[in-house]
């Protein structure tokens, strides 16, 4: 539940190309039920009606052992009308209170071990729940969604707490001035569209929404004519389709009619400008401009235009601001919408530096593309890096249905094909053309108002009828479906190779994987307490730069190759590693890996790099000096860990850190490089579909041998006094309208200690599940006082130490109540502990949630990188072991284990907020 930031980085919008050399399973047309029509089949997944309206995708994919099922409700910010802004998202958060056959939603969420939540945009809400793929799963998950679209109580007694619990996430928003920036320009954007409101609303509609106007809006928006039904994942498709007419055929379509929406925004008329002025470390510039519907042929091009535009570090605003320091970083995005929508652009640029001249360079570049044509260099690549994104997104299933809400609130699901075929056709000129049309500087919102004698106003073109687009659109071959694999440990650990080359441990998980896709995890251990004493931030700068340049490719050549071989990869480090992590597919692995290799052993560091990097992390370190969040959690971990100056593990002040970055230079990096890295310590986990002895031949020659000229020792962590107990440290953030509340506990114990199981449920118990956990339930959904409320709970696995910590969000005036809720509910689980009924369901969540997490092949790589660093040898039997005991915990031990770890008079409490403006508001009443 979730205030959506849509931004291209976090939704891929595109199907697959190609075949993998995976076997490719027959598909059945299967007996329809009565009432049920078959609509259309494109790749693999399949479209199904029931008689009374409701639209059923259904994706098989035998390949993981889990299911999704996505609901997808056409009604968002856009459908709101006078006073109801706001609106669909409140919904959103009142579905989660039950219905009349699922009362307590949260409770059952965890029971089931579900990974879910619910989105709102502008042209939908959404519902979706991942679970370990069992006909049980499958029956209650549409069950509970058949049930809580007609019958959720949305009750007066719920919208009076969770009005201020979605209040809280609206000034969670209110923290960040990019969000704001990002609102106010969209509003002055447009004039009487709904895109230019905010998805979350106004506060005051937020808090004043009449009941009867909330259930009213529920009961005609939430119907099955209105809504597109997906299952994903491992299922049969035919009791699948049998269990969705069980389920959903009984609901009788609505007799009222839905009109559809016909606001139009007008051209703009000339270039509008807004200022936001709040408190901050770093200034941003934005700018938006009117764009065609996702529907229309000319998105494609404009989408490869914000690319062109904006990819790092080949974009042309990024080469123009951040390559001539006049910005830290840069970015831009076009999300697909049902009607005419935007392009929108921002640029961070630090203290000292001058906006206006970003401001000139960001004009000056947009409107020097519609002179300056794209290269095909440029094009190539920005289709490239989609094309990859696509074929990243349909190798997992349940993340297709997500992806698929988009195009279905566009117009239709298939449109995400259409999108893909008019991807591949976009030339030079189609983007040069996109740009003179649209970017222009009267269709454009920044801030200055510049009359005009002859007005040069860009007209958008309405969305076109989809149903003709997609009519007859049969689309290409399903992609190549994968292996049913029983992600058991047991299984896990027959089924993997485990062995050594030179320094190197390695584990090998070949399986059959949808798409032929594989995900590897390579972790390098570096040096000893000594020898990275006084190095802050160089372990994280020196892994960053490894993909800034080498011998032969320079850092745009390597992204590109990243991109042309449809591989994600990752190389970061910090403390004692420096880790890889790459996702692509069986037949680009080879290619992937050798630039990686080039990467790792042939770095030059390029000074120039070098200079932007560190800028980049500056700005980031900036913008987060003014935030209660990320305060609140330096400055506890600080006093819970506090190692001695210059100690490797030291957690720096963000002052000291942007001291000791802004110290360091592209020397300093070369020579920790050469003196740490090598392979003499390192673990590498290979999962999914590969060529093993190609693999095998690659880690020899490359890895083998490889040592660094300073050896390894791991550094201990160290186990402190909880000194800083009793009254809690609060930090003044002026001018933000959310606080951060945070705790920590440090105490002796590692993760396979006998109390681990015991308090690993304790904790669970109490705030680590979903909604229905005991700090969610009193703080969140009784008081209403917090959106985010949870805690967490860590052992390490070679030294005893364990952390326990927690967190809310919330705002300052409420800080009485949050405390005092907050200590009630740790003191009560203390003294009274866990009844049977409460760990009966955690325990199924939670062993349920282990095999979800084991079925997801990029974390079942990093933990056997992990587990290969373990000097006894550790396999996937600890799981098993855990897990049983687990099982087999008593409520008495958990209630031990709670009482002796869990002393609220032990913790540290750090609190971040504007308390000053809070303690005068209170004053005034």
């Amino acid at each position: 539940m979730q205030r959506l930031s849509f931004f291209r980085t976090h939704l891929v919008a595109a199907a697959l190309l190609g075949l993998g050399a995976g076997p490719v399973l027959a598909q059945t047309t299967p007996a329809l039920p009565a009432g049920v029509t078959r609509v259309a089949s494109v790749e693999g997944i399949t479209e199904y009606q029931l008689k009374n309206g409701l639209r059923v995708l259904l994706f098989p994919d035998q390949s993981k052992p889990t299911a999704t099922v996505n609901i997808t409700y056409l009604v968002g910010s856009r459908h709101e009308g006078y006073g109801e802004s706001g609106m669909a998202h409140l919904l959103e958060h009142m579905v989660f209170k039950g219905s009349t056959k699922h009362p307590n939603v949260p409770q059952e969420l965890t029971e089931h071990g579900a990974s879910p939540n619910g989105t709102t945009w502008y042209d939908r809400t959404n519902y979706f729940e991942t679970f370990s793929a069992t006909e049980e799963n499958l029956k209650w998950a549409l069950d509970l969604e058949s049930d809580r679209m007609v019958n959720s109580f949305i009750a007066k007694k719920d919208l009076d707490s969770e009005f201020s619990v979605v209040r809280n996430e609206f000034e969670s928003g209110e923290n960040r001035p990019t969000g704001v920036l990002m609102d106010r320009v969209l509003s002055t954007a447009y004039l009487w569209h709904n895109y230019g409101k905010s998805t979350i609303g106004s506060k005051e509609d937020i808090e004043r929404v009449p009941i009867d106007n909330l259930k009213a809006f529920y009961q005609k928006y939430y119907q099955p004519d209105n809504a597109v039904l997906l299952v994903a994942g491992k299922i049969d498709e035919a009791k699948t389709l049998g269990l969705i007419s069980q389920y959903f055929g009984p609901i009788a379509r609505p007799g009222r009619v839905l009109a559809p929406t016909y606001t139009t925004e007008p051209a703009q008329d000339g270039e509008r400008e807004v200022t936001l002025r709040r408190t901050g470390d770093t200034q941003g510039l934005a700018a938006a401009y009117h764009v065609p519907a996702g529907s229309h042929p000319d998105y494609a091009a404009v989408d490869v235009l914000v690319d062109v535009l904006t990819n790092e570090p080949s974009g042309r605003m990024y080469k123009a601001l951040v390559e001539s320091k006049r910005a830290a970083n840069q970015w831009g995005f076009t999300p697909t919408l049902h009607d005419p929508g935007f392009a929108f652009f921002f640029a961070e640029v630090r203290q000292g530096r001058s906006l206006d001249s970003a401001r000139a360079v960001m004009l000056t570049t947009f409107d020097n593309v519609a002179k300056q044509a794209p290269t095909a260099e440029e094009v190539e690549r920005a289709k490239t890096s989609r094309l990859k994104d696509i074929d990243l997104m349909f190798q997992q299933s349940d993340q297709v249905g997500l992806a698929l809400s988009e195009y279905i609130a566009t117009g239709d699901w298939r449109l995400v094909y259409l999108y893909r075929d008019r991807l591949r056709g976009v030339t030079p000129a189609d983007v040069q053309r996109v740009a003179a049309t649209y970017l222009k500087p009267s269709n454009r919102t920044i801030g200055l108002f510049i009359p005009e004698a002859k007005p040069d106003r860009a007209t958008i073109p309405a969305a076109p009828d989809v149903a003709d687009l997609v009519r007859n659109y049969k689309g290409e071959a399903a992609v190549a479906v994968g292996e049913a694999f029983a992600a058991t440990p047991a299984n896990i650990d027959a089924r993997t190779k485990r062995g050594q080359e030179g320094g190197l441990k390695y584990a090998l998980l070949a399986k059959q994987t949808r798409g032929n896709a594989v995900n590897l995890s390579l972790r390098l251990r570096l040096g000893d307490e000594a020898s990275l004493s006084n190095k802050p931030a160089l372990a994280s700068l020196t892994a960053a730069m490894l993909e800034r340049g080498t011998k032969t490719r320079t850092y745009a050549q390597i992204r590109d190759a990243f991109d042309k071989a449809k591989a994600q990869v990752r190389i970061y480090g910090d403390g004692q590693t420096a880790n890889v992590s790459v996702q692509t597919a069986k037949a680009n692995l080879p290619t992937v890996l050798a630039v990686v290799m080039d990467c790792l052993r042939n770095p030059t560091f390029p000074a120039a790099e070098f200079e932007k990097l560190k800028q980049e992390r500056l700005a980031g370190l900036e913008s987060q000096k003014q935030d209660p969040q990320a305060l609140a959690f330096n400055l506890a971990t600080r006093l819970s860990e506090p190692y001695a100056k210059g100690h490797p593990f030291e957690t720096l002040t963000y002052d000291d850190e942007i001291k000791a970055i802004k110290a360091l230079k592209v020397e300093d990096v070369r020579a920790f490089y050469k003196n740490f890295y090598g392979a003499q310590a390192a673990t590498l986990a290979v999962v999914g579909a590969f060529d093993e002895p190609s693999l095998r031949k690659t880690v020899k020659s490359q890895l083998g041998g490889w040592k660094a000229p300073q050896a390894y020792t791991r550094i201990p962590l160290r186990m402190f006094e909880n000194t800083a107990t009793g009254k809690a440290q609060a930090i003044q953030t002026d001018d933000k309208a959310n606080a951060m509340f945070v705790t920590f506990l440090k105490y002796p114990l590692r993760d396979d200690s006998p109390d681990y199981p015991a308090l690993y449920m304790a904790n669970y118990i109490l705030g680590d599940g979903f909604l229905n956990s005991r700090l969610a339930t009193r703080i969140r959904q009784k008081e209403g006082v917090s959106y985010g409320v949870g805690s967490f709970m860590y052992a390490d696995d070679n030294d005893a130490i364990g952390t326990f910590g927690s967190y809310a969000i919330y705002n300052p005036v409420n800080s009485a109540r949050l405390e005092t809720a907050y200590r009630e509910e740790l003191e009560r689980l203390s003294k009274e502990g866990v009844t049977a009924d409460e760990l009966k369901a955690a325990k199924s969540a939670a062993l349920q949630s282990f095999q979800v997490d084991r079925s997801q092949d990029d974390q079942l790589a990093r933990k056997w990188a992990r587990y290969l660093t373990k000097a006894d040898g550790r396999s996937f039997s600890y799981d098993a072991e855990l897990e049983q005991r687990i099982a087999t915990l008593t409520p008495e031990q958990v209630s031990a284990a709670a009482k002796k770890y869990l002393d609220y008079n032990q913790l540290t409490i750090v609190k971040a907020g504007d308390f000053a403006k809070a303690a005068a508001a209170q004053q005034v009443k």
